[in-house]
């Protein structure tokens, strides 16, 4: 029994690790999305221009590249992680006018986060229910990201409707990809899982699921 104590205590301690990280980074994307949204209300009411797209979304991933691993491991870094989802947040409000200004906006937008939510807790509860490791999904996620952007950059040249289709299809089972390898890194590596790095990482996957949703829903009703 007692050559058995140190790997009960080792697992113990585990387990509450892994509770800890899941706790504290559960708690601050739920923080951060009701912010986030907050900001997009602001964003729309203000009818906000086009162009605050591109300069809240660069401004977001300047503070992720510079500034959030450096804050990572402080309290700071919980400003930092409000800062960017903020600016994410405010930045979709004239994505936002354009949905909500098409005859059946209301509802795209609403099925948009329906389904965007739908993707998020059945992957994650999926993840936690199972345990399953999924670490090795890594570096074919990283790939297919590196691949859709260079699509994507071509698409800015070509125009290529169906192409742009197709991108926001393959970002968003990429993304669903990246909420099982996020949530299993959790689980099953809770020493590396710093939670204010999980919870943008999160973050960022529900956010190009809900805006990729947007474009195809809103292509399907012929707007």
């Amino acid at each position: 029994m007692q050559h058995n104590q140190p790997v009960i205590e080792r697992t113990r301690g585990q387990s509450l690790e892994i509770n800890k990280v899941l706790k504290n980074t559960y708690m601050l994307l739920s923080a951060t999305f009701v912010f986030s949204a907050l900001m997009a209300s602001v964003s729309t009411m203000m009818n906000m221009p086009p162009m605050t797209y591109l300069i809240c979304i660069g401004l977001s991933f300047a503070l992720i590249w510079l500034v959030l691993p450096k804050t990572a491991n402080s309290g700071a870094g919980i400003l930092t992680v409000f800062a960017i989802t903020g600016l994410m947040g405010f930045g979709i409000g004239p994505l936002l006018n354009n949905y909500l200004a098409m005859s059946n906006g209301s509802q795209i937008v609403g099925t948009a986060l329906g389904g965007t939510g739908v993707i998020f807790f059945a992957l994650s509860g999926y993840a936690l229910m199972t345990k399953k490791d999924f670490s090795f999904m890594g570096g074919f996620l990283v790939v297919g990201m590196m691949m859709i952007l260079v699509a994507a950059l071509a698409n800015i040249f070509l125009n290529i409707s169906g192409l742009s289709l197709a991108i926001s299809a393959i970002v968003i089972m990429l993304m669903s990809g990246f909420i099982l390898y996020d949530t299993s890194r959790m689980i099953n590596q809770p020493e590396s899982a710093n939670y204010i790095m999980m919870t943008v990482s999160l973050f960022l996957n529900i956010f190009n699921i809900f805006i990729h949703l947007l474009h195809l829903l809103g292509f399907a009703n012929d707007d």
